[in-house]
């Protein structure tokens, strides 16, 4: 009988050991994946999904297109062809980071096939690390090395926009390289994707640098 009682009592400190890892995997937040469908692309790290869903990729940042920052055109289209329009992909959360931002946005990485879509852009110097608010994702060892290997090697936004820092906590600043993307085409179309200025409509780009 002791020895049942043993075998019990060793069953029951198992299984609170079992519990306790498994509230406090919930209570942190565990990493997610979903699928989703390219419905349109903002700029270099904002897209929209078929299910209406907006989502800003996680721990990078681009030129800003409306304010016609130099190679904003470029990180746009770089995000195309690694996403283009229809094609579906894979969203990531981080357990270490918001899931949504203040404007409603997924906070997301973006996979398609075998390419973390986060890590391409920088590596391609399309984009650079930004890590909001100091805070530290899944990637942002890998992020920061890529960062350095293009900067070094002058890929993208680094040779396009030479003055442009590499500070993973500030939002890059690739200085103005021409008018803001609020000039008409003569037709007077508009991309409807972007508020408060007009964006001629995809495709042809447009490449400031």
């Amino acid at each position: 009988m002791r020895r049942i009682a043993l075998s019990f009592v060793a069953v029951l400190f198992v299984m609170t050991l079992v519990g306790a890892s498994l509230i406090g995997a919930e209570g942190s937040g565990a990493t997610t994946k979903e699928l989703g469908v390219v419905a349109s692309i903002y700029d270099g790290d904002t897209l929209t999904l078929a299910s209406g869903s907006r989502v800003r990729l996680l721990q990078i940042d681009t030129p800003e297109l409306g304010s016609g920052e130099c190679y904003s055109q470029a990180a746009r289209t770089a995000l195309v062809g690694l996403v283009p329009l229809g094609s579906r992909i894979v969203l990531e959360t981080d357990a270490r980071l918001d899931k949504v931002d203040r404007y409603g946005r997924l906070l997301r990485y973006i996979h398609r096939g075998s390419t973390n879509v986060n890590l391409r852009l920088v590596s391609l110097g399309a984009a650079a690390p930004y890590f909001y608010r100091g805070d530290l994702g899944r990637y942002s060892v890998q992020l920061l090395a890529e960062a350095k290997k293009a900067k070094a090697t002058k890929r993208g936004v680094w040779r396009a926009c030479p003055g442009t820092r590499l500070d993973p906590y500030r939002a890059i600043d690739t200085g103005v390289s021409g008018p803001p993307a609020s000039t008409q085409r003569p037709n007077g179309k508009c991309d409807p994707n972007y508020a408060g200025a007009c964006v001629p409509p995809y495709p042809p780009d447009l490449d400031c640098a």
